[in-house]
């Protein structure tokens, strides 16, 4: 195993896990940026008002995503686990 295909395999792996975490982080990006443009044009400061709605919206994520999410997982295990005799030599 050499220097290179670690790398390889470390790249593969931090690519799969952004390619995953994205679509929650952008919608809870999002819905926090419009909730605080709601509470500064309101001047309601309630913390509260910040955590429901993202909670609600990553939730939301993980039902439409979730087989997408699944099935990316899927395919990036099966390569992992198929190439294992190429990372032995």
């Amino acid at each position: 195993m050499t220097q290179d295909l670690i790398i390889q395999i470390f790249r593969d792996f931090l690519k799969t896990s952004l390619l995953l975490m994205a679509p929650m982080l952008l919608a809870s990006l999002v819905v926090g940026f419009l909730v605080s443009i709601f509470q500064a044009a309101t001047q309601i400061h309630e913390m509260t008002l910040v955590f429901v709605p993202k909670i609600l919206v990553i939730v939301l994520c993980l039902v439409l995503l979730f087989p997408w999410m699944m099935n990316f997982m899927v395919s990036y295990t099966i390569n992992l686990f198929s190439n294992i005799p190429v990372y032995v030599r």
